[in-house]
């Protein structure tokens, strides 16, 4: 494995976590928010855990492909990553 290849899937590792940390957060939020609002929070943890899953996916592709596929795997996984940040990027401008 090339250190490009590994620095580049921990870099993905640590913004799993990161989001992880995030979705906590948020959940703590919702657990003190109102009902109404409570319901909105759950949505939103919801659906930034499945991008995150989705995410999640795309790193382990890339840690079990081989050097010629990687490259490949390497785009579809940085347009999960996008989505995945902007996703969260939105959800923590309605949520905070």
């Amino acid at each position: 494995m090339t250190d490009k290849r590994k620095s580049y899937e921990e870099k993905f590792e640590a913004q799993l976590k990161e989001w992880s940390a995030e979705i906590a957060l948020f959940n703590d939020k919702a657990d003190k928010a109102r009902y109404e609002a409570k319901i909105e929070y759950y949505k939103t943890i919801e659906s930034l855990q499945g991008k995150q899953d989705a995410a999640r996916t795309k790193l382990q592709e890339l840690r079990t492909a081989g050097d010629d596929a990687w490259e490949d795997l390497k785009t579809g996984a940085e347009n999960v990553w996008t989505e995945v940040e902007t996703a969260f990027q939105s959800a923590a401008s309605r949520l905070t």
